[in-house]
């Protein structure tokens, strides 16, 4: 008996509606043109903890319990930070409207606010537990991710790692770590206005490796010092 017409215009339309979504994650899979597959934009910046700033007397911090931190690796081997350990933390005393008295200011702003190699030195050793490191401690360095040149807090244990030696590192030799290279660039970056310090601040704590390239500048040569070192 023949199908009404009526009834076979129903049936296509439920057949086609049913093949559409089919279709589309296809063209997802296989990267076709508005597929969304290695072409994501990237989300909303995450807000970066507020730490506690600047202390006239300084404490050790607690760090996180042993071996339940873990590095990352770049793919040539550059090391980075847990970030659910070591999200980075920056000082209430240093803003957008304060950074020409405070990390752009003339004669230096950091060796007053660090903490003693007293209190950063217990720190460090209870970070390495924290991250499972198990090298010489005079080749890793106690990071600050944010660092102080960049508005980062001097003593949150959010903002401190231990961070290995970079590939090419001499054993013995101490910390060769080019992130400190880094971290002085964006500063001059930030002191010349071609950067904010929020910007600058949330590109090196996402991945140090990649910040200059995040904020549309050139990365320049490693240097051996660093007005803001923080080897220890």
């Amino acid at each position: 008996m023949p199908i009404p017409s009526r009834r076979l215009a129903v049936v296509a339309l439920s057949v086609l509606l049913t093949a559409l979504p089919l279709a589309a994650c296809s063209a997802e899979k296989a990267g076709h043109p508005g597929s969304t597959a290695g072409t994501a934009a990237p989300g909303p910046a995450v807000a970066i903890p507020v730490g506690a700033g600047p202390q006239s007397v300084y404490a050790a911090s607690p760090q996180p319990a042993p071996d339940s931190c873990h590095f990352r690796y770049t793919a040539d081997r550059q090391p980075l930070p847990d970030p659910a350990c070591t999200p980075g933390a920056t000082s209430p005393a240093v803003t957008q409207a304060t950074v020409a008295t405070t990390i752009c200011k003339a004669g230096g702003y950091t060796s007053a606010i660090r903490p003693s190699t007293g209190v950063t030195s217990k720190e460090k050793a209870a970070n390495a537990k924290s991250y499972g490191y198990t090298g010489p401690m005079g080749d890793a360095e106690y990071d600050h991710l944010i660092s102080l040149q960049l508005g980062g807090d001097p003593n949150d244990p959010r903002n401190l790692w231990v961070e290995p030696p970079s590939p090419g590192h001499v054993p013995g030799k101490g910390p060769n770590n080019p992130k400190d290279s880094v971290e002085t660039r964006l500063h001059t970056a930030i002191c010349k206005n071609q950067v904010t310090l929020a910007a600058a601040q949330q590109a090196i704590a996402a991945d140090w490796t990649t910040a200059e390239a995040r904020l549309g500048l050139s990365a320049g040569p490693a240097t051996t010092s660093d007005p803001d070192d923080d080897a220890n």
